[in-house]
């Protein structure tokens, strides 16, 4: 996922503090309500997974396998599913060589959390498994 100058910063200088909320709080007013409607879609669907800005995005994990995540570019919010295409939904658009797919939103009002619900409790139970998928990377099979 592409991220903003300001959201790398957060995740190279974590102050303490949740890094998420700063996250959403360095973005445009827009964006930041998209972000907080998310992430407590995300919190609420996943509430054993943990979360921190990863690669300067917020990410959430399940067994230590990123799950889902969410950035800001100049124009949308991306909610990406890395086992995304597995989930047979067509609003979610392929990213990548692998499995993942995103849906983009260009305010918080696009948000339907119906949807966004029913993304989240197939990505509980289709989770890409990358500690596996990376060891056959490295090992060459």
């Amino acid at each position: 996922m592409k991220t903003s100058r300001e959201s790398r910063a957060i995740a190279e200088n974590p102050a303490g503090g949740d890094q998420i909320a700063a996250y959403s709080e360095a973005q445009p007013p827009p964006f930041r309500a998209a972000c907080g409607s998310l992430r407590e879609l995300i919190d609420t669907a996943l509430p054993k997974a943990s979360s921190k800005v990863w690669h300067g995005s917020p990410v959430w994990f399940v067994d230590d396998n990123p799950v889902v995540g969410y950035n800001v570019t100049k124009k949308t919010v991306n909610l990406l599913f890395w086992n995304g295409r597995a989930f047979g939904e067509p609003a979610l658009k392929p990213v990548g060589k692998n499995g993942a797919a995103q849906a983009t939103f260009h305010d918080a009002a696009e948000i339907d959390p119906k949807v966004i619900r029913r993304w989240l409790k197939q990505a509980k139970s289709k989770i890409f498994d990358s500690k596996a998928f990376f060891k056959k990377l490295r090992e060459g099979k």
